[in-house]
């Protein structure tokens, strides 16, 4: 890179000419951690081959591990207070952000001042903030949607508009009047996975803990209320097919056991791959009842970029990021179209792409939908322990499934939460 350039690009961050002595750190190569090359991957490779069309001297590397790999290779770097080999950009889920920002102050670059983050989701950006500062290159979207077979509803006698905003009480009196009909279950249920109550309790706008990072389980009202929805479909067998891991839940709907399946965005090339084109449609997920703020949005999975502070082409980074993602739209309708990825940049609703209807799902312009309801999702402080409190709330599922006392559930959840987080 010319210096010329690299005063032009120091110029329009504001940074001014003394960033002429770093030009020898401001190589303009970047080193990526993330899992999913076929996601994460080629979406942080498409990006960076945008960027080096104006920047050839631009390298990325991606390297590619599984999730856990991703986390327990930094988590184990940063405690031994080892920079060497750590990349410049690495991927978290968003469940894990808040634990590795207050573990490990001042090993993430803050990038409050770096580009405007209200043109993100507000959700996204909540994630990664830790008091004044803001840290992550906001990503994926794991915006929800209840995917259903339009075939099968509208054997029982159901358009899409008698699915618009409806609570999870309309939603049990549909699925058992559908199961009647039909003979088809509406979902595929791992009842030892809290994956569906998550999605009903960050609809309302709540979470496992307090504004001060305690625990707030029991007297929590929205985790109540969307704790009792819950029981209330695991009690109703005759809507959900019981099924054991993540082959037996995806292939009950993409075989046609099921009527439909409720979760991330990013489940659609799983569904597409049934080839069942004019036969799937999407609506909102239904409401939490009787918590004020409840929507019927909500969030399952997602994850962001994060800058290290050891990186020796934090410029270089936040250029890249600022080029293509915080402000290429055209970069978005390329990794939806190539990849169904939802990025949770808000402008991005307005291409092509996302104004699109898909015959797939009937013609419907699915992915607007889906940016929609993307600005509706409630954020949440995930904090440190979102996993530790999902396996203390897995433990109590099967026996509210067989009846157990919702209070109890409550106090036991809260007990062995008390365990985990220690």
């Amino acid at each position: 890179m010319t210096n010329t350039a690299l005063l032009k690009r120091a110029t329009t961050l504001g940074l001014g000419a003394s960033l002429l002595a770093m030009t020898s750190a401001f190589a303009g190569d970047l080193n990526v951690w993330a899992w999913d090359p076929n996601f994460n991957g080629a979406a942080m490779n498409k990006a960076a081959e945008i960027y080096k069309a104006d920047h050839p001297e631009f390298n990325l590397t991606f390297n590619a591990f599984s999730r856990e790999e991703v986390e327990q290779k930094l988590q184990t770097q940063l405690a031994s207070g080892t920079i060497d080999g750590l990349p410049d950009i690495v991927l978290i889920e968003d469940y894990s952000a808040q634990k590795f920002l207050l573990s490990f102050p001042g090993a993430f670059e803050p990038l409050t001042n770096a580009f405007d983050y209200t043109q993100f989701a507000d959700y996204k950006v909540a994630l990664a903030t830790v008091g004044s500062e803001t840290y992550s290159v906001p990503f994926d979207s794991g915006v929800t949607g209840w995917f259903y077979r339009s075939d099968i509803l509208g054997e029982a006698g159901y358009s899409a508009a008698d699915l618009e905003n409806i609570t999870w009480d309309r939603f049990i009196e549909i699925a058992k009047d559908v199961a009647a009909k039909t003979g088809k279950p509406m979902l595929s249920l791992d009842i030892n996975d809290p994956g569906m109550f998550v999605i009903l309790l960050q609809s309302t706008g709540h979470w496992f803990f307090d504004e001060n990072g305690e625990l707030d389980i029991v007297g929590n009202e929205a985790f109540k209320a969307a704790l009792a929805d819950y029981t209330e479909i695991l009690q109703a067998k005759e809507i959900y097919k019981p099924v054991s891991g993540w082959a037996e839940y995806t292939g009950a709907f993409t075989g046609g056991d099921v009527a439909a399946a409720l979760t991330g965005v990013w489940i659609t090339g799983t569904i597409k791959a049934a080839d069942m084109p004019g036969q799937w449609a999407v609506a909102p997920i239904p409401r939490v009842d009787g918590v004020e703020g409840a929507t019927n949005a909500s969030n399952l999975g997602g994850s962001s970029w994060y800058l290290l502070t050891s990186s020796q082409n934090k410029d270089e980074a936040k250029a890249f990021f600022n080029d293509v993602w915080a402000s290429n739209i055209d970069f978005y309708q390329d990794i939806l179209v190539g990849q169904g990825a939802v990025g949770s940049l808000l402008a991005s609703r307005e291409g092509a792409a996302y104004q699109s209807n898909d015959d797939y799902f009937g013609g419907q312009a699915v992915w607007q939908d889906f940016s929609n309801w993307l600005g509706q999702i409630p954020g949440v402080d995930y904090g440190i322990f979102t996993y530790e409190v999902r396996s203390a709330i897995a433990t109590q599922l099967p026996a509210l499934a067989d009846g157990a006392d919702l209070d109890e559930a409550i106090e036991k959840i809260e007990a062995e939460a008390r365990v985990l987080t220690q």
